[in-house]
């Protein structure tokens, strides 16, 4: 089952909180875009209750979203703080609100399709990447109609966008779309999965998955799930960080080998998507579970000395989004909507 309460615990009147001290929110951390985003996706997944975490988060983008259309990546005391604005951020609420296009509330769908038509050329403009990835992820797999004369070429503008980066970075021991490995890289070959299911692009196809193929070598050598540590990454010029293993890595990992596995039928990749689920709960390379059975919550990271016992919005959503994807509890509604954090 599920576990929602240290999301719900993070949650305020005004949003999800960005952080905690160990299991307990930190209400001086403020709220950003990223986190909220990710909040709505997994609230079209909860249960009807007492209080609607849909709505209450799609309304908290909807207040992030600026007169002219700029979406505001931090909130903190009730100003909004332009110096932490990101492509990124802009990048996941587009794959949120797409993802929210599929309510059968019309006052849900109609909003998040309204909010969306105010963003839609931003995605012309970025360069980073993984932004243009969670685009195309969300392009790909909503239920549009105000966008739906825009999509075809925003999709394949972007999807060629990310094939050139990767036919002038790939050499043949490098099959990567940059020279260095960072952060939610599978992100990257998901969303060329994505692609070749929407439009049978078999450039996207094929470089999708020799750039999973390519990652996943790397992360799985072990035998078990091996994030990239973000104390170094991983280059051409030196050997992959051991630490520190973000969580949001691991389910955008198992959410890659997903999306290969409804592409191809290949088992391998169904494989590999639940190894990389199993990551949160000991298969990693301490043995140590982040899941904190006291409060639902995520450690935010395996450190060199074991865990980093704060919980923070981003590695508990990422344990849910990931609980949901393999336990099979994502809504028949949703059946083609396998969306990363």
């Amino acid at each position: 089952m599920t576990d929602y309460r240290h999301l719900l615990a993070m949650t305020d009147a005004t949003g999800l909180l960005q952080f905690s001290n160990g299991k307990i929110p930190d209400p001086r951390s403020g709220y950003t875009l990223d986190d909220n985003a990710r909040a709505l996706i997994v609230s079209l997944h909860m249960k009807p209750g007492e209080t609607d975490y849909t709505q209450h988060f799609l309304d908290y983008l909807d207040r992030s979203q600026m007169a002219d259309g700029t979406l505001s990546n931090f909130l903190l005391d009730g100003k909004y703080y332009a110096r932490f604005d990101s492509e990124d951020s802009i990048g996941r609420t587009i794959m949120a609100l797409s993802a929210a296009t599929h309510s059968e509330r019309i006052g849900i769908s109609q909003k998040a399709n309204r909010i969306l038509m105010n963003i839609i050329n931003k995605p012309r403009s970025f360069s980073s990447p993984r932004a243009i990835a969670y685009t195309l992820i969300g392009l790909c797999k909503a239920q549009l109609t105000d966008l739906d004369k825009y999509r075809p070429a925003l999709i394949t503008y972007l999807s060629d966008y990310l094939l050139d980066l990767y036919s002038s970075t790939k050499s043949l021991d490098w099959l990567w779309f940059e020279d260095s490995l960072t952060y939610c890289n599978a992100i990257l070959p998901q969303a060329l999965f994505c692609v070749y299911s929407f439009n049978g692009n078999k450039n996207c196809l094929h470089a999708a998955y020799d750039s999973l193929s390519f990652l996943n070598d790397i992360v799985f050598s072990e035998g078990y799930l091996n994030v990239i540590g973000n104390q170094g990454w991983l280059s051409r010029a030196r050997p992959s960080a051991r630490f520190d293993q973000q969580p949001v890595d691991a389910a955008s990992t198992a959410f890659a080998c997903w999306e290969a596995y409804h592409a191809l039928g290949r088992k391998e990749h169904l494989d590999l998507a639940k190894l990389a689920h199993q990551w949160y709960r000991g298969e990693n390379i301490h043995k140590l579970s982040l899941y904190d059975a006291s409060s639902g919550g995520c450690y935010d990271s395996l450190t060199c000395n074991g865990v980093n016992l704060n919980q923070g919005a981003e590695a508990s959503l990422s344990l849910i989004f990931t609980d949901l994807l393999i336990n099979g509890n994502i809504g028949t509604e949703f059946q083609l909507l396998k969306l990363p954090v």
